[in-house]
């Protein structure tokens, strides 16, 4: 029962953030279109009150994020994550009108099913609420080091998948800092007051890193096909934060036998969102099919 908390703010905190994306990018398709920067697009988006749910959807993400964090370990809020793309599918689907084939909900459930499998075999546990220097700083080191040598890659290399899987793995270790980061400042907060939470270095850092992952998503998107770049963000996300809960906030996992599940979940997750970045409403959602919300052929 301790766990169900963190786990239900965690399953808000993802369908709240696909709940935003679908509905800015609704807002999005609604407001002229130009190949420049426009600098009256952001009044029109703010006359929209689809952009404004999308943006209270977005608040509404991050609250429940901060709760599941402070509430439950690390390694078992951020997998809960995998589930906004699919989520996000079944949401366009309403909302944009579009249509999920036969192979896009079989996808579902495989990414469904895949993360209920990995969890329960994982079984995490702990939820150390400070964490020492001595730990942050070597894990902070390579994390930023991960970032900078991902994204020198990809500015290498031409558009395309290879440039947008680095910027995707970069995005994804930027958010898994982030959480982590997050779930420190939360328990700042929690022990002592506003006023803590605004002194401590982590609620910088955490914004800090924030920033960076939004401004590495766009990179991603913009470099190259959706199917190189959503499986680096949703996969190296949850691959990260359960290395830094590990690590860092010392968190514990079932090894063994147990690992037999737990390689079977996240094949099935694999799978399940390669199958998803390729559809074209999945696509639609990040701008990458820019004509129109295709429907898939059942």
């Amino acid at each position: 029962m301790e766990m169900l908390m963190p786990v239900l703010f965690a399953l808000g905190a993802a369908f709240s953030n696909a709940l935003a994306t679908v509905l800015q990018r609704k807002a999005a398709l609604g407001v002229p279109r130009s190949d420049k920067l426009r600098a009256g697009l952001m009044l029109d988006l703010l006359r929209r009150p689809v952009w404004l749910a999308g943006i209270i959807a977005m608040i509404t993400a991050v609250v429940c994020q901060a709760v599941a964090l402070v509430t439950g370990p690390l390694t078992i809020v951020q997998p809960l994550f995998v589930l906004e793309l699919p989520l996000a599918l079944a949401i366009a689907a309403v909302v944009l009108r579009g249509r999920l084939s036969r192979t896009g909900w079989a996808a579902a459930f495989a990414v469904v099913a895949g993360l209920t499998v990995a969890l329960a075999a994982v079984s995490p546990a702990g939820n150390r609420t400070h964490v020492p220097m001595d730990r942050w700083i070597p894990a902070l080191a390579v994390c930023v080091t991960a970032i900078v040598a991902l994204v020198l890659a990809a500015l290498r290399r031409p558009e395309g998948r290879t440039r947008a899987a680095c910027f995707g793995l970069a995005t994804a270790v930027a958010y898994a800092v982030t959480a982590a980061l997050m779930k420190a400042s939360m328990h700042t907060l929690d022990d002592g007051g506003a006023t803590a939470f605004l002194t401590a270095w982590q609620t910088y850092g955490f914004a800090l890193f924030g920033a960076s992952a939004l401004f590495l998503l766009e990179n991603a998107m913009q470099a190259g096909p959706l199917v190189a770049s959503q499986p680096a963000i949703t996969l190296g996300d949850a691959s990260v934060s359960l290395a830094l809960g590990l690590t860092v906030y010392s968190e514990s996992v079932r090894s063994g036998w147990w690992l037999l599940p737990q390689l079977l979940g996240v094949a099935l997750i694999v799978a399940g969102v390669l199958m998803l970045s390729r559809l074209p409403l999945a696509r639609s959602l990040t701008g990458e099919d820019r004509s129109t919300v295709n429907a898939e052929a059942p």
